[in-house]
């Protein structure tokens, strides 16, 4: 089962489903439009309701997204965005906020830098663990290993596509949440999800989850509401990016309560 007793991030999901309908998951990423105001934006985004933050690392194939997360990272690397930044940026953030702060990346640079290495220096940032979207449980010994000794919670994501197998896999091995991947493609607000999430979810819990984030596609209150009518967490992306990079720090946060309003904040 999903991992929420001593999971930061399951634990914020838990009282948040206590309180209300849920919890809502905000991403942003890291060094977007430059380091300081990435931070600031990501403070603004609990300020104003979200719950859990999810930091992406910036990455230069990022396969999964969308072309409005692909812009964004496009900027953070050429402003020089590091993954040291990363480390930066969520110690930064954890001093000014108690939201748990969870950190999306490709799984090559964690490779690179070194998987204990990387778990050690999250760990002393102050970050809850990671989101490793291109990351199997079969194929993520040295992860599950390192997550263990150190008590970062780990997000695997769950398709519409995967297998009963698969989907057992990502439940017993996340901890935090298993992230409900709403419909098959790239990130991006969509105007209505997909019926398949809902159908995922039931899967997920025949699978013992505990606690779920439904996450890619969502951008309105009306969609977070609908969602934690049978998940316990949705996820938004694209539609935050999208106000930080048209109107700044003010625009994502009251986009952010804006959305905060489908969790019955």
């Amino acid at each position: 089962m999903t991992a929420v007793t001593g999971s930061p991030v399951g634990s914020t999901i838990a009282q948040a489903k206590s309180d209300r309908a849920g919890a809502l998951v905000g991403y942003l990423p890291v060094g977007f439009p430059t380091l300081d105001a990435s931070i600031d934006a990501a403070v603004a985004l609990v300020e104003n309701g979200v719950d859990v933050l999810e930091l992406g690392l910036p990455y230069s194939d990022p396969v999964m997204d969308g072309p409005v997360i692909q812009a964004a990272t496009v900027t953070a690397l050429a402003n020089g965005t590091r993954l040291r930044d990363a480390f930066t940026a969520v110690e930064r953030i954890r001093a000014r906020v108690d939201a748990p702060v969870l950190m999306m990346t490709y799984w090559n640079p964690v490779l690179q830098y070194g998987v204990d290495r990387f778990a050690d220096d999250l760990v002393s940032a102050g970050g809850a663990g990671l989101i490793t979207p291109d990351l199997t449980v079969d194929s993520g010994a040295d992860w599950l290993a390192a997550s263990d000794r150190t008590g970062l919670d780990r997000v695997f994501l769950a398709a519409p596509t995967s297998t009963d197998e698969r989907l057992r896999m990502a439940v017993e091995n996340s901890r935090g949440f298993v992230y409900t991947v709403s419909t098959m493609g790239i990130t991006g607000a969509r105007g209505d999800l997909d019926a398949a999430a809902r159908t995922l979810a039931g899967r997920l819990r025949a699978q013992g989850a505990e606690s779920l984030a439904v996450g890619i596609g969502v951008s309105t209150a009306a969609q977070i509401a609908e969602i934690l009518t049978y998940a316990d967490g949705a996820i938004v992306g694209s539609a935050l990016v999208k106000a930080l990079s048209d109107g700044g720090v003010p625009a994502v946060g009251r986009l952010a309560a804006e959305l905060a309003t489908g969790t019955g904040r």
